[in-house]
């Protein structure tokens, strides 16, 4: 009506008494308008974060405010004043408080109209795009926090999907697909040159493609302050993101909610892998591993994670992995904080995740090994490699106290399927070979000698290099210190595991016969008791495996009187 009356008031060479007609209705108008906002919006605001009212009717009556806000904007009460349009998105479609039932809908309404979005084009406020794509994501991520109340028990055989109200999952599609229209949005996919947006009939895949196009935008720019730039876009569209997902990590917890914010966060921290490389976004990256993968109950080794949140943290742990390298690869100063992350990351789930004997052979699917397999061959996954391989000589081979058998089955395996799944070279085997040499010769538990036996012939022969096989100094180092620690209560032990290496590498047994030749003679000196028959044959048999040059110390050994 005051549409039709404000096109006739313009009229030229209209009548006075007309134009005194329509001028009383254009008041009369304003009057009811008034009477709307003093009587109707003062309830509709109060109610704006509670149930009592229908959250549908609560947003429809909102965005039939912002549109009479937006005819007769001097009508609206002065808290609303001198935006109210703005004022009224601010309340009903940005606030991270309302109910994103209430945002979802509210903002449907907004974005379908136009004449709104050009206004708002219009009107200053250059961030309404952003924030837009903010309260989307908010919607998206708290698709499940209405049903905290209700037990995980009542979903059991019930799809995720159907945890959530048709009409909401309804509603985010359509925000999703005007969403999507927006020239902001558009821009992004353009730029990354993604063409297929059908995707929006499914929110939470629409999300996992936004985030993956904000990502390759950002490294597709070449100056300095598009970079700049895109990151502060980029942060905008996150706002406070842990604050969304934080109803998820209370004592009501939803697996489906853990499932959700696990993934999509970790998707978001591998797709921006570049933009939280920058000073900028780092703080963000650090609150992201603080909160969701190091929180106070992971530090606390005798507590036990809640199931649901297990499960989620299992399935989702490559991706932050995988992001987490391609930061520390990406900055471009060393990031000593992030690797010490990094390192507490894996050292909490090297373990939380290894199967117990006998079920070792489920290793395939530890989630730090998918890491691994489940990454392009890159320098960033290379840096995770060497934080596995530190974890475990720390965590397991340097600890203090002994390590029950059990636990190490499970991590010898590990290094084991490690070995089998990605090409290793010597820097990677020298931290671990020691502990592996100490399992021969300290544990007599079946299974513990099997894999370490087997981790021994797989270091050996990652570390066969040049055309004559000649042998690694760091492997020949690590047997020589070995040998001076050990030999002189364990020296048939050693000998049968350097008949082991033998039959694999020669030239590095043959590199320590000087060393077993001296270590042989000082322990038959400590004794006091002439010749070590026994020790001889036992070192003999060794050399016999050694060609030539092991004959020729058989016969030097038998020759020398001293």
């Amino acid at each position: 009506m005051h549409e039709q009356l404000c096109r006739e008031l313009q009229t030229e060479n209209m009548d006075l008494l007309v134009q005194s007609s329509l001028s009383a209705k254009e008041r009369h108008l304003a009057a009811v308008a008034s009477a709307l906002w003093r009587h109707f919006f003062s309830f509709l605001k109060s109610h704006r974060m509670s149930q009592k009212v229908p959250l549908s009717q609560l947003a429809d009556a909102a965005a039939d405010f912002t549109l009479l806000a937006m005819d007769m904007p001097s009508t609206a009460p002065s808290d609303l004043q001198p935006q109210p349009v703005i004022s009224l998105i601010k309340l009903f479609g940005w606030d991270d408080i309302i109910w994103p039932q209430v945002v979802a809908r509210y903002l449907s309404h907004f974005l379908q109209n136009g004449m709104l979005c050009e206004a708002l084009s219009h009107s200053g406020c250059v961030s309404f795009q952003a924030l837009t794509v903010r309260s989307w994501i908010r919607c998206i991520l708290q698709m499940y926090v209405k049903n905290l109340h209700v037990p995980d028990e009542f979903y059991v055989d019930i799809n995720p999907e159907q945890a959530v109200e048709k009409e909401y999952l309804e509603q985010l599609a359509e925000l999703t697909r005007l969403l999507f229209k927006l020239p902001e949005v558009k821009d992004i996919f353009l730029k990354a040159h993604v063409e297929d947006l059908s995707i929006t009939e499914d929110p939470k895949k629409a999300l996992v493609q936004f985030f993956e196009a904000v990502g390759i935008t950002y490294g597709n720019l070449q100056t300095l302050s598009d970079k700049s730039a895109m990151v502060t876009k980029s942060l905008e569209y996150l706002g406070e993101i842990l604050k969304y997902i934080k109803p998820y990590l209370g004592k009501k917890m939803s697996t489906a909610g853990l499932q959700l914010t696990y993934r999509m966060m970790g998707i978001l921290v591998k797709s921006w892998a570049q933009i939280f490389a920058t000073s900028k976004a780092q703080k963000l990256l650090y609150r992201i591993i603080d909160c969701l993968l190091l929180p106070h109950t992971v530090l606390q080794q005798e507590k036990e994670l809640p199931a649901p949140m297990l499960t989620a943290i299992q399935k989702s742990l490559p991706l932050y992995l995988q992001g987490m390298c391609s930061v520390c690869c990406q900055s471009p100063n060393p990031n000593t904080y992030l690797n010490q992350l990094l390192g507490n990351v894996v050292e909490q789930y090297i373990g939380r995740f290894l199967p117990a004997p006998p079920h070792v052979l489920g290793l395939g699917q530890h989630p730090v090994l998918l890491a691994l397999r489940n990454s392009a061959p890159a320098p960033p996954m290379s840096s995770l490699k060497k934080c596995i391989v530190q974890v475990i000589r720390k965590s397991y081979f340097e600890c203090k106290g002994s390590l029950l058998p059990s636990r190490l089955t499970s991590i010898l395996a590990f290094i084991l399927q490690l070995f089998k799944e990605t090409t290793i070279d010597v820097s990677e085997v020298e931290p671990l070979l020691p502990g592996v040499l100490k399992c021969l010769v300290l544990v007599s538990e079946p299974q513990v000698k099997r894999l370490a036996t087997e981790n021994l012939q797989y270091m050996v022969k990652a570390c066969q290099v040049g055309s004559e096989q000649e042998p690694a100094t760091q492997l020949t180092s690590v047997f020589r210190h070995f040998i001076q620690d050990y030999g002189m209560r364990y020296n048939y032990q050693i000998y049968n595991i350097l008949e082991i290496v033998a039959a694999l590498n020669q030239p590095v047994v043959i590199h320590l016969i000087p060393t077993l030749t001296q270590f042989l003679k000082d322990s038959e000196r400590k004794w006091g008791l002439g010749r070590n028959i026994a020790q001889r044959e036992a070192y003999s048999k060794l050399l016999s495996h050694l060609g030539q040059v092991g004959q020729d110390e058989m016969q030097r050994l038998e020759n020398d009187k001293t």
